[in-house]
């Protein structure tokens, strides 16, 4: 029996080869050896579609943050495992790998190695663009200053929050803080009533991040939604019926909008059919000037040639 070291490699060339029967399965040619250990996307990439936000043309799927940040939605342990993963060397490679498949735009939040990461990737000469996550007029001057993005956004869960409280105003206050610095300003959120609210209101809002699932519905006015399941849940629940709610309102509204958690927060990665069937659904039900934001953690499969394929495949129009 093998022990040690060759039992580790036992194991190892047995989920390769169960990895590599689905990757081909799935029709993703090339796509496996990255799993292997080999560098870089697996395959040349070719150019994404791309949609505009102010004078930025932009890849429609957009690099996200939370993996990078060790935000997991699926609890502690794999948080961390995400958290080890994404050390700043790691992260800039992720995004050149990014870039050499197609994917031309990062959002960011500002986490312990994010200066850091896009300063080394600019000085790379990579001609990737950034926007962030942020909330908080008091420090957007100094995350200008440090990061150079072309836009910043408003927090989702703050926004979500600041509703609810009665104070959507100052998410207002942000958005013209946003503009006076000369930056694209956006709102995220993921109650579709707070998007919905800022588009009836005419707000000058150059873009929208819009959630996929309704994650602050306990919390929301009148928001319990359907009864909540008698499982125990990690984080949050995810109810298969918000995405065609956020759509809906992403179909409504005017502006650009980019969605994010369309793959649920991992919920819908049991295949690359699951995966891609999630890329379908949202390509479909958002306007050809709209975009998905997609966390990513290609550390056992590339998940960033895969993603990028079915962005070419299904967001041509």
């Amino acid at each position: 029996m093998a022990r040690g070291s060759d039992a580790r490699e036992v194991q190892r060339r047995a989920f390769l080869a169960h990895v590599g029967g689905w990757v081909a399965a799935a029709g993703l040619a090339g796509v496996g050896r990255a799993v292997a250990g080999e560098s870089g996307p697996a395959a040349a990439a070719a150019t994404l579609p791309t949609i505009t936000l102010g004078t930025h043309s932009i890849s429609r799927l957009v690099a996200g943050w939370n993996p990078i940040g060790g935000y997991s939605y699926l609890g502690p342990h794999a948080d961390r495992h995400m958290k080890e993963y994404f050390t700043a060397d790691q992260t800039v490679k992720f995004l050149l790998d990014c870039e050499a498949a197609g994917i031309n735009v990062h959002q960011f939040s500002v986490g312990e190695t994010t200066v850091e990461v896009l300063r080394r990737v600019r000085e790379h000469g990579s001609q990737m663009q950034f926007f962030g996550l942020h909330a908080g007029r008091d420090s957007i001057d100094k995350t200008i200053q440090d990061t150079q993005p072309f836009a910043l956004s408003h927090h989702g869960g703050v926004t979500d929050s600041l509703f609810r409280e009665g104070k959507g105003q100052e998410v207002h206050d942000y958005v013209k803080a946003v503009h006076d610095r000369g930056l694209l300003a956006g709102v995220s959120a993921h109650n579709p009533d707070c998007i919905r609210t800022i588009a009836d209101q005419g707000w000058e809002v150059d873009f929208f991040m819009c959630c996929f699932y309704f994650l602050t519905r306990r919390t929301a006015p009148g928001g319990n939604g359907p009864l909540a399941p008698e499982t125990l849940q990690i984080a949050y629940p995810f109810y298969r019926t918000d995405p065609q709610a956020m759509t809906r309102v992403i179909r409504e509204v005017e502006q650009p909008c980019l969605g994010f958690k369309i793959l649920g927060a991992g919920r819908l990665c049991d295949s690359q059919d699951i995966v891609r069937n999630a890329f379908k659904f949202a390509f479909e039900n958002i306007k050809p000037t709209d975009g998905v934001i997609v966390g990513m953690y290609p550390r056992f499969f590339d998940e960033i040639t895969a993603n990028a394929q079915y962005t070419r495949e299904l967001a041509a129009g």
